[in-house]
């Protein structure tokens, strides 16, 4: 099967459109006439979402918390010839981290879900919600349990449906170093739990990442009038992301990626990693 394009809907609801933007059945009419096979929804306003997560929907542009709304939006995506490759569920609103007691962001993915059932989406996009200073306030392993339990259960919830859940892993969010990516990967550990990679994202947490601590030694010696020297390592490179289910987007069919990240011109230093097997 030949390789299916889509484009996520809010490229045309935030930054420079954000004041003005594009309503949702010009963006298919447009993505279609430009030969794109599909859309990344963006579930949340003002394009189609499951409604607002605090409070009335009279207000909320793009709300469909009916079933029969929804079944109409699936149903015309089919007439435009479209699929939706995935979402990206509205869930910055939630404490994921920054809580013990992750049930509203639970039920939040639950709708999520259940909105992805009703108009055939099978993809449902997480990232970690609060941004990386949140490891000042909360410790390393608190968090990653938080994070992880959390993303089982959410991974169940999503299977129940026949969908996958895929983490965006982002420079602007907790858990962003490729150790890091890696680790929870892992300890998720569900057969439908898999990593989106994005390419920026990758560059800016594998490479220019890497990069810092050239800054940092160069701070130092600057400020305190100190030698910075790091430690020789044999590693130069990253294993970032194995995933059985990103590749599924639109096709349907499960597929394996990995990708290994180098370090051109960062210091051969602790800093670099690399995922042992056994």
């Amino acid at each position: 099967m030949s390789k299916r394009t889509s484009i996520g809907s809010w490229a045309y609801t935030i930054g420079p459109y954000a004041s003005n933007p594009i309503d949702f059945d010009t963006v298919c009419e447009k993505l279609k006439a430009l030969g794109f096979d599909g859309v990344e929804l963006g579930g949340f306003p003002p394009h189609p979402n499951l409604g607002n997560p605090n409070g009335p929907n009279d207000s909320w542009p793009g709300a469909m918390p009916e079933k029969s709304q929804r079944q109409e939006l699936k149903a015309k995506m089919k007439e435009r010839g479209l699929a939706f490759s995935g979402i990206a569920a509205n869930l910055w609103g939630e404490k994921l981290i920054n809580t013990d007691d992750q049930s509203k962001y639970i039920a939040e993915f639950r709708k999520n879900s259940e909105f992805c059932r009703d108009v055939g989406i099978q993809g449902i996009r997480v990232d970690c919600v609060q941004p990386p200073p949140i490891h000042r306030e909360i410790d390393y392993d608190t968090a990653f349990g938080r994070v992880t339990r959390a993303w089982k259960t959410c991974c169940d919830i999503a299977a129940d449906n026949g969908q996958y859940v895929t983490w965006e892993f982002e420079p602007g969010f907790a858990f962003n170093k490729p150790s890091d990516v890696v680790r929870i990967h892992d300890a998720v550990d569900k057969p439908n739990f898999g990593l989106q990679y994005d390419t920026c994202h990758g560059q800016m947490v594998g490479v220019v990442g890497a990069l810092q601590f050239e800054v940092l030694a160069s701070r130092i010696e600057a400020e305190y009038a100190l030698p910075v020297r790091f430690e020789p390592s044999a590693f130069t490179s990253a294993r970032v992301a194995t995933s059985t289910a990103t590749g599924r987007s639109m096709s349907g069919a499960p597929a394996r990626a990995s990708t290994t990240l180098a370090y051109p011109g960062a210091p051969r230093s602790a800093a670099s990693a690399r995922r042992r097997s056994g």
